[in-house]
């Protein structure tokens, strides 16, 4: 047998069958109870016709007469002990030399044929009662005496008891089917009510698959309704977890899309930012071709093209630094001197800007930190760079390293300059981000906006953080470099 498909169904099914079972195991017990107590109550019937029917053989109750063979009573063909015991009673003696048989009709007493001695002559003489099926006349319960005279067998028709555990059965069974049929109703009921609130749940699934999931900027606002959330229950267990699975869905697609759109964006700005150079060096190149005979113009092409391939080249290593970093390319690890790594920095910043004031902020010891110097070199260059273009002559630049714990190092630079725009500070590390007209590349050439992306990335790398706070005044980067130990541990 195939179950339903659908869990209402099920639950119902499940439900009906324990009532019905539950109904047929009350309706057996009952049963077998009420046969029980009305076999015991036919019992005592039937040992009180035996009492009265062994007086009348001389053992029971005394003023009775004794059994007389072929004495008719009053009505000529009456057993005279018979006589005395209720309609439908049936009397028997067996002994060795004759035995006898009748049973008490409404006005005659019926004789019984061999057969049926036969088997009340097998019934045991024990004074207890016990049913046998007699031909001719249907099923009794009788008792068995011995007298002196012989066996002495009283019995009682169970037809009473048949016919009254009948009707019960009967009405057993049309009481199941009315409660089964309640119970197959009520439950329906109850069920599709109870599961309402999973449908409610299905509903926002399916409306969430409708959605183009593969399309863009994707508004998953669907959600199961906060009264379907209680994690008390099972439906709102299931519907808590539908929410967080939804939301972790709209964060992942959200994550997606910006990292398409950057990648896209990525894409337009170095194509932008090649495109440049290339220009220029195709236009030097035509130039040179038209004036080969004119040396001067001809070194100047090729001073500047020589000056274009060298920007392209440091933008494409940039961008190919960032491509490793991105694919998780392990550095090199080896212990670094910031210390020294500063003071040299900060010697080529005064060299290549004098005009701005530089200063060193170092502890009495030297900070030494695991990575590589020539990334981590890479990153004070880049701070520096940055501080450097887009800060006025005579702005003050200041450098500073602190030991951290377990070995690691914060590393600052700050400058008294004017400051990112308020809108850029969280975008300052994204890849080719510029910012206002005073920091932009054709204010200050060179600039194609990786610089900071590269910081970024490189910290990262070695598994630390950096952090910008920007106000008219006061830029300060703050980087700080963990331990071995930190550094493992976050591993």
């Amino acid at each position: 047998m195939r179950l339903p498909a659908s869990l209402s169904s099920r639950l119902v099914l499940t439900a009906v069958s324990l009532v019905a079972l539950a109904a047929l195991l009350l309706g057996l017990a009952t049963t077998v109870a009420m046969r029980a107590y009305l076999t015991d109550q036919l019992d005592r019937e039937v040992a009180a016709a035996l009492e009265r029917a062994s007086g009348a053989s001389g053992e029971g109750r005394p003023g009775l007469p004794p059994i007389t063979r072929g004495d008719r009573g009053g009505n000529g063909d009456r057993f005279g002990p018979i006589a005395r015991q209720r309609v439908g009673t049936l009397t028997a003696t067996i002994d060795s030399t004759d035995d006898q048989a009748e049973v008490l009709t409404d006005d005659d007493v019926r004789p019984l044929g061999s057969e049926a001695l036969d088997r009340l002559g097998e019934v045991p003489v024990d004074r207890r009662g016990h049913t046998v099926e007699l031909p001719g006349v249907g099923s009794y319960r009788v008792a068995a005496i011995g007298t002196p005279e012989g066996v002495v067998v009283t019995g009682l028709p169970t037809s009473s008891v048949d016919d009254l555990v009948g009707s019960l059965i009967w009405l057993e069974i049309l009481l199941s089917l009315a409660v089964v049929a309640a119970a197959a109703t009520a439950g329906s009921i109850l069920v599709r009510r109870q599961l309402r609130p999973l449908r409610e749940v299905a509903a926002t699934a399916h409306e969430v698959s409708a959605l183009p999931l593969s399309e863009g900027a994707i508004d998953l606002s669907p959600r199961v309704p906060e009264r379907l959330t209680d994690e008390l229950t099972e439906v709102g267990q299931v519907g808590a977890a539908l929410n967080t699975l939804l939301s972790h869905v709209e964060t992942s697609l959200t994550a997606r899309h910006a990292s398409e759109q950057q990648v896209r964006q990525f894409v337009a700005d170095a194509s932008h930012e090649l495109r440049t150079p290339l220009a220029t060096i195709k236009g030097y190149a035509e130039l040179s071709r038209r004036t080969p005979d004119d040396a001067a113009a001809l070194l100047a092409a090729l001073a500047k093209v020589e000056s274009e391939a060298g920007r392209m080249s440091s933008l494409v290593d940039d961008l190919l630094l960032l491509a490793r970093l991105d694919a998780g390319r392990p550095l090199e690890r080896s212990p670094v001197d910031l210390t020294r790594l500063l003071l040299e920095t900060v010697s080529d910043a005064r060299v290549l800007a004098p005009d701005h004031r530089w200063r060193l902020s170092l502890p009495e010891e030297a900070v030494e930190v695991v990575g590589d110097e020539a990334r981590l070199h890479q990153v004070v260059t880049n701070l520096l760079g940055n501080a450097r273009r887009h800060t006025p002559p005579g702005s003050t630049v200041t450098v500073g390293v602190t030991p951290g714990r377990d070995g690691g190092a914060r590393l600052t630079v700050s400058d008294d300059g004017p400051g990112f725009d308020a809108a850029l500070v969280g975008q300052a590390f994204e890849r080719f981000t510029r910012g206002d007209s005073a920091r932009t590349r054709d204010a200050h050439p060179g600039g194609a906006g990786l610089g900071l992306s590269l910081v970024r990335a490189i910290v990262s790398a070695h598994g630390g953080t950096v952090h910008l706070s920007s106000r008219p005044g006061e830029t300060r980067f703050e980087i700080t470099l963990p331990g071995e130990t930190e550094r493992l541990t976050g591993d």
